[in-house]
């Protein structure tokens, strides 16, 4: 009698590909209460356990800020990558933004937006998340403040960027604005479907932070404000985007 064996060989599957972003205007660290504190941050930050985070408002070795490298600090705190984009000169060192990363950091790219009230930047970093064949930018931005007609100027430098990319950050532009309308117009996505105030911290009445994607792989999401009214007088957002047939 001849006995045939099948072998069964059960290939598992690669699923979707998970990734965390948070973006947080963080004030140089100091919240709705005077308080100056990175550690405070962190936690916040660290309880999303994100894979990509942006921070505006980001102090490298001023006085106001106790000379600390607030980017470099917080990196260590959450045990991430980090990379620095300078706005300009300010108490001793420098006033920006700042990008963190679970993943190495493979390039960063600095791109000079057009002056407003203070000079301005968006920091690029190029990363290459689990499962990906061409690398993700992930890039933060903070436009500027005043009321005069810059932001859409600024916005627009950005608008043709190509490739998988997420802007991050603080647009000083709220919802149906005609700086949210040139990224709109261009096929951008904005992740929040509701809309929901994020500035002032403890008592928001407008919407001025997001989460604007391009050129992603299919991907379902969810995106949410995080409820903290003291650690800056910004809101922190985070979206969790799992992409499908990755």
């Amino acid at each position: 009698m001849k006995f045939i064996i099948f072998l069964l060989v059960f290939v598992p599957s690669l699923g979707a590909e998970t990734l965390k972003v948070v973006s947080y205007n963080i004030r140089h660290g100091q919240g709705m209460d005077g308080k100056i504190d990175l550690d405070r941050l962190a936690r916040i930050i660290g309880k999303e356990n994100p894979d990509l985070v942006a921070l505006q408002e980001v102090d490298k070795s001023c006085k106001r800020s106790g000379n600390v490298d607030q980017a470099a600090e917080l990196g260590r705190l959450l045990k991430m990558e980090h990379a620095f984009g300078k706005f300009m000169a300010y108490q001793g060192g420098e006033y920006g933004m700042a990008v963190l990363s679970r993943f190495p950091i493979t390039e960063v790219i600095r791109h000079q937006l057009p002056e407003g009230a203070e000079p301005r930047c968006a920091l690029e970093v190029k990363v290459t998340p689990k499962g990906w064949s061409e690398p993700l930018s992930f890039i933060g931005i903070h436009l500027d403040w005043t009321k005069g007609n810059f932001r859409p100027k600024q916005v627009a430098k950005l608008v043709d960027l190509k490739g998988a990319v997420i802007l991050a950050g603080d647009f000083n532009a709220e919802r149906g604005s005609a700086t949210l309308k040139i990224l709109g117009d261009a096929a951008w996505k904005n992740l929040r479907k509701i809309s929901t105030n994020t500035f002032p911290a403890n008592k928001p009445t407008h919407e001025i932070d997001f989460f604007i994607v391009r050129g992603l792989p299919e991907f379902t999401h969810t995106e949410r404000v995080i409820e903290e009214k003291v650690a800056s007088d910004h809101r922190p957002i985070t979206a969790e985007i799992t992409f499908l047939n990755k």
